[in-house]
């Protein structure tokens, strides 16, 4: 760990050196990668130096114990054992840090909430949970940028998909990926029964042009009607658009703008993104011990959270977490969520590393 931890200084070093150089300044390209790389290093950096002044610290003191009695010795004993105890943390987390990073964590996301089993009340849910995204992602400084939808009469979605922009998204949200079971009483319900409901959500990361390519030939594209509840636009003109990727059979629409263009751009975003994912799941598939090391990211027809409304609570399947502030949490407070997955993740990432 520690030869690699030398490495990773000295490459910092050499990063630190050459983006100061005028030659990288003026390359933009160069800039920017170099940056980016400096940037991903930069915790791992300060954690191991951190470590090897405390290592000195501690020497310090021990050599102190050596030479010193009475009083100078108890506060030499004291820093050693306290240098001692912190070192032993900092190593733990130094190996945290070094666990590969995901390529795709910094990546924009596109995010779809699909109405599940439970008719009109799921779409109601599907509309709660992109309420909650949208609401942390604000809050977050990220961006968010609708793509397509589509409404019910009461409000709710029996589908919607939309973008959230900004650094590190993918790996904020790629743990949302799965089947959310809704339990709660129904504004429809007259007797006061619960019923249970659920919506799923995909997580995609956001395609480069150079991963996935996309042959015009492969696809058909189709201009229609808007279609949803309400305003003048709607049905008026053929803004939205359809794209059929012929080889696979995937069909992606969107109608957000009323620019024929800018849907038709959206779109290939999009189905990018749903190409990319398949990509990534195939790679997956040939690595089952990798597989086995991820906190239910990938299978989204696995059942990850339980959103209670009679008892005020959210229960996470997956690592066994509950929160007892529902409607905080509906409320786009779900940081603390987001962080106990991303720490079970690295948990179980670490365990694989060491076995």
């Amino acid at each position: 760990m520690f030869e690699r931890l030398k490495e990773a200084e000295n490459r910092y070093l050499e990063i630190e050196k050459s983006l100061s150089a005028p030659e990288t300044a003026s390359d933009k390209e160069a800039f920017a990668k170099a940056m980016k790389e400096y940037k991903n290093l930069t915790p791992v950096i300060e954690k191991y130096r951190e470590y090897k002044k405390l290592l000195s610290d501690m020497e310090g003191a021990k050599t102190l114990m050596e030479e010193e009695s009475g009083e100078l010795y108890d506060m030499a004993l004291s820093e050693y054992k306290e240098c001692k105890e912190a070192i032993s943390s900092v190593e733990e987390q130094l190996k945290i840090l070094l666990i590969p990073k995901d390529p795709n964590d910094d990546k924009n996301v596109i995010i779809e909430i699909r109405a599940g089993a439970g008719g009109e009340e799921a779409a109601l849910f599907a509309s709660v949970l992109y309420r909650m995204y949208t609401m942390y992602a604000d809050a977050s400084c990220y961006k968010t940028e609708l793509m397509n939808f589509n409404e019910t009469g009461l409000g709710g979605y029996k589908e919607i998909t939309f973008m959230i922009s900004g650094d590190g998204a993918y790996s904020r949200f790629k743990f949302e990926s799965g089947v959310h079971r809704v339990q709660r009483v129904p504004e429809t319900e007259t007797q006061g029964r619960i019923h249970t409901s659920t919506a799923t959500v995909a997580v995609l990361p956001e395609a480069e042009d150079v991963e996935i390519e996309i042959s015009p030939s492969d696809v058909t594209v189709e201009t229609c009607k808007s279609s949803g509840a309400g305003g003048q636009h709607i049905n008026k003109t053929e803004s939205a658009i359809r794209l059929i990727h012929k080889p696979t059979g995937i069909v992606v629409e969107c109608q957000d703008e009323r620019s024929q263009f800018k849907n038709k751009d959206k779109a290939f975003r999009l189905l990018k993104a749903k190409l990319y994912d398949i990509k990534q799941r195939e790679m997956n598939d040939k690595i089952a011990s990798e597989r086995k090391s991820q906190v239910g990211t990938g299978d989204r027809s696995e059942r990850i959270r339980t959103y209670n409304y009679p008892q005020g609570r959210v229960t996470d399947h997956r690592i066994g977490y509950t929160v007892y502030s529902l409607e905080s949490f509906l409320n786009g407070n779900i940081g603390e969520m987001l962080d106990k997955l991303a720490t079970a993740d690295a948990a179980e990432k670490l365990k694989g590393n060491n076995s």
